[in-house]
């Protein structure tokens, strides 16, 4: 029952920093058109990272 709660708020925390770092991401490269390269490289990985962070949680508290 636990693991349940733990994981479904893991998910939403994760879903919830994508969409943080999406939304500022897309900001940033409307305030700065010649920046989006490089914006957009950081939040790929920063994407990656979190979601893998995410991953690992759900596995390891099952």
């Amino acid at each position: 029952m636990y693991n349940l709660i733990g994981a479904g708020l893991i998910v939403i925390g994760g879903g919830l920093g994508l969409g943080k770092i999406g939304g500022s991401a897309m900001e940033a490269i409307a305030r700065q058109p010649e920046a989006a390269n490089k914006i957009q490289t950081a939040m790929i990985i920063i994407g990656a990272l979190l979601e893998g962070l995410a991953f690992g949680a759900l596995i390891l508290g099952k």
